[in-house]
């Protein structure tokens, strides 16, 4: 029989310590890594946990306050209770206990909580769903992304292979890049002009954060020469990668570009991954489709995957 579980907080001078069990956790990715979330530390105030059991940590939560509300860390698309590959289903169950009487204690009435989808875990790990679930967690939100499964992946359409076969015909080529400021450029047209917004990063935080992470976070572009005509910002996850920025310039479109990096991601460079991700489809907090983005994903050949979140509310 276990003992209870010890709730405390994160404090930097254990920053080694929560990264190396990041690093061998069964769901943490590198955006869990305290230098990924640390780039943007000013805009939150964090309140990550450790979880420990017999003075073992079996878990870490990313999370941030806000009033009495704790919540799944605000600068990252989701962070749920991150375990280690010890941490057996009772463990997690026992650790949501934890949690309420940690919360009740701390002045937090509600927890918001963003799970990490499956398709980022080294091994299933959703034991905290069920556990979050039958504490009396319910689902607030709703987003829909795409993803592609490598090892029986379906074909792109016939729109994409030909936009493919039209750029390699023009003489373009698919390669790796660090010129992340001539994406930027092509990245801020795109968002500006079409969907008036911009980047959720700068390109100096990109560039800063992929100094920190040159093996995760990696630029591909196609080019016509010297000049980038498309390209996708990827973060390498292992056996999963994910597309966090796409875009193609105009002269792009017209011949084609951004069919011909994803083909070379997705048949070449990461083919014996187990999942490839391009994100959500959805706006309003997810109770809007976009429908033109999500059939273009699934002319990749990629199917869609529910990415709920929860709300928690001790009463």
């Amino acid at each position: 029989m276990t003992g209870e579980i010890e709730i405390t907080r994160y404090t930097p001078d254990r920053s080694d310590e929560w990264n190396k069990l990041v690093a061998a956790s069964t769901n943490g990715t590198f955006l869990h890594d305290r230098r990924f979330m640390e780039y943007h530390a000013d805009r939150f105030e964090d309140h990550s946990l450790f979880f420990e059991s017999d003075g073992k940590v079996v878990g870490l939560l990313p999370a941030n306050r806000v009033d009495d509300s704790l919540r799944s860390h605000g600068g990252l698309t989701f962070g749920g209770l991150l375990v280690q590959p010890s941490t057996s289903a009772a463990l997690v169950v026992q650790a949501f206990d934890g949690l309420r009487g940690y919360m009740v204690r701390s002045g937090l009435r509600t927890l918001h909580y963003k799970p990490v989808p499956h398709i980022f875990h080294g091994q299933p790990s959703e034991a905290d769903i069920y556990a979050l679930s039958n504490a009396g967690g319910r689902v607030t939100r709703m987003d829909l992304s795409s993803a592609i499964p490598l090892g029986r992946k379906l074909s792109f359409s016939s729109g994409r292979k030909y936009g493919a076969k039209k750029a390699a015909k023009a003489g373009l080529s698919v390669s790796e890049s660090t010129d992340f400021a001539a994406f930027w450029q092509i990245l801020s047209d795109v968002l500006g002009q079409r969907h008036d917004a911009r980047p959720t990063h700068s390109v100096e935080e990109i560039t800063r954060i992929n100094t920190l992470f040159p093996e995760q976070i990696r630029l591909f572009g196609t080019f016509e020469g010297e000049q980038m005509r498309a390209g996708i910002v990827m973060f390498d996850f292992g056996r999963s990668v994910h597309a966090q920025y796409m875009a193609s310039s105009q002269a792009g479109r017209d011949i084609g570009a951004l069919d011909l990096v994803v083909q070379g991601l997705v048949n070449d460079i990461f083919a014996d991954r187990d999942w490839f991700s391009f994100g959500i489809s959805t706006t309003d907090e997810g109770r809007e489709l976009n429908v033109g983005l999500s059939r273009q994903k699934e002319m990749f050949g990629a199917r869609s995957l529910a990415i709920p979140q929860y709300h928690w509310d001790l009463g």
